[in-house]
């Protein structure tokens, strides 16, 4: 039982169990219906993606310092109340039931999922 932090679009693992898709956007070109199917997602969960600001900011990021400013800005937004929630819950289900959840980013090292990982870690989920 645990979280898996995946890429979005890659073959899924064996028992890697549903996928969040952690993103401000669905994937482009693909219908709703193929997203399950075509390894995207189960269910969008966008409250856990970064707002449309700070996903500018992350893809402008060209140093550590800018890279730091994004993450201090992210861990404030998942700091409000319902994203908060989310984490929450979904650490506790981390000991209960196999999961996975993601992003679109190559890698994950400058992606917000890095990110989410800390914060459910710091939570006390079971990460895979």
């Amino acid at each position: 039982m645990s979280v898996r932090i995946v890429r979005l679009g890659t073959p899924r693992s064996e028992g890697e169990g549903p996928r969040l898709g952690t993103v401000r956007r669905p994937p482009r070109g693909v219908r709703k219906e193929e997203y399950a199917a075509g390894n995207w997602y189960d269910t969008w969960l966008p409250e856990l993606s970064p707002s449309a600001e700070l996903v500018a900011s992350a893809r402008a990021a060209e140093s550590d310092a800018d890279w730091a400013a994004f993450v201090k800005a992210f861990r404030k937004e998942m700091a409000a109340p319902g994203p908060a929630r989310l984490l929450d819950m979904l650490a506790v289900l981390s000991h209960s039931g196999t999961f996975s959840l993601g992003c679109y980013c190559e890698e994950e090292a400058h992606c917000h999922r890095s990110v989410l990982r800390e914060l459910l870690s710091e939570r006390g989920a079971d990460i895979a």
